[in-house]
Formats: structure tokens, sequence, C-alpha cells
């Protein structure tokens, strides 16, 4: 009974607690200062938010418009076309007379105008690529010879037209015979390496080596 008593002491000790007016108003506060610092930090994490995406969206109508001037700037520089790629054709006698062609020739292949001293330097380069080569020749790869001879073939047949068109008249018939030496070897390879004949093919490409040398000595 003793311990009902103390009991009952203190629970009726507590509500005088509960009444004062202190505590009530700082539980009070506590509570609206922790509800409005939730409400500030939603509110500013919104505003960032939305900051970022205005952001976003200027930077990304800034980047069309630069693209768009970039697209009608480019479009008279010969790196630029719209249409379908057009098919390049050769002024000067480079074919083969029997065929009126070159069968390594690829097709749908586009030369941008990259001018005279631009295609010279294209025709070093690629017959140092073609010098290169010859680690690339082997019993398994002989169709990989066939498709890197053929594009880098390609570009030198019209390079080597469009060099010979600006040259003057006395370095015209010199290039002209270089470049038909070289493809009339070219061509062969190329036969050799499309029948996987790995001893013509490598026969050939010590012939063709020798002219590639001159071609980079000429363009140098």
């Amino acid at each position: 009974m003793a311990r009902l008593a103390n009991l009952n002491g203190v629970s009726e000790a507590m509500p005088g607690l509960s009444k004062l007016p202190g505590i009530r108003k700082t539980r009070k506060r506590a509570q609206i200062i922790g509800f409005l610092g939730k409400k500030t930090e939603d509110s500013q994490e919104q505003t960032l938010q939305t900051t970022r995406r205005v952001a976003l969206s200027l930077a990304s109508i800034a980047l069309v418009g630069k693209a768009c001037n970039g697209v009608s700037l480019a479009e008279n520089n010969g790196f630029w076309i719209d249409g379908p790629l057009p098919v390049p054709s050769a002024e000067n006698k480079l074919a083969n007379e029997k065929t009126g062609t070159r069968s390594f020739l690829k097709k749908g292949l586009y030369m941008a105008d990259i001018g005279t001293k631009g295609r010279m330097y294209r025709l070093k380069k690629y017959a140092f690529d073609l010098l290169a080569m010859e680690d690339l020749i082997g019993k398994d790869t002989l169709n990989y010879v066939q498709k890197y001879l053929r594009l880098k073939s390609t570009f030198m047949y019209f390079d080597f037209d469009k060099v010979i068109s600006a040259v003057s008249a006395d370095e015209k018939q010199p290039l002209l015979d270089l470049a038909n030496k070289l493809f009339d070897n070219v061509e062969k390879l190329e036969a050799a390496v499309k029948q996987r004949n790995l001893s013509e093919t490598e026969a050939f490409y010590k012939d063709t080596k020798v002219i590639l040398q001159e071609v980079m000595d000429k363009m140098a």
C-alpha cells in the first residue's frame, strides 16, 4: 500500500510540472523551428534545381545555335556536303588502257578538297603507309592486305590526277609516268592478293616497294 501511495504522489506531482509555462513554450518553439528549418532547406533545394535546369536549357540553346552557325560557315569549304557523295573522276590518262579503269579502285569514298599541297602530303604519307604494310603480309592476313591496299591506292590514284593537273607542263609527263608505273604494279599486286597467292604477293610487293619510295622522294 505504501508503494501505491508513493506512485500516486508522483503522479500527482507530475501534472504540476507539466503546467509550468516555460516547458510548454520551449517544446512548442522547438517544433516550430524544426519545421521551418526543414521547409527552408526544401525551398533552397528546389531553387537550386530550378536554377540548374535553366542553366542547362540556356547552354543547350547556345550549343545548338553555335552548331547551326558552324554548318552555315562550312557549306562551301570543301569539307561539307549536303547531298549524295560525289563520284570522283580522273582527267589524266591514269586508267589501264585495256580496261579503262583500275581494278583496285574503291567506290563510295568521299575525297575532300585539301588543295595541291595537301594532296602531295597525302601521297607521301600513303606511300609510307604502303611501305609499312610489309609487316602485315602473311598467309592469314591477305584479306586485310587487300582492303588496305585498295583504300590507300584509291586515294593515291585521284590525288595523283589532281597534282598532275596542277603542276607545270614540264612536270606533268614525269609525274604521269611515275603514277602509271605505280598503278600498273598495284594492279598486279592486288590480283595476287585477291587470289590468296602469298609467293606472288611477296614478289609483286617487292617490285612495288621501289616505286613507293620514288613517290615519297618526289613528294618530299
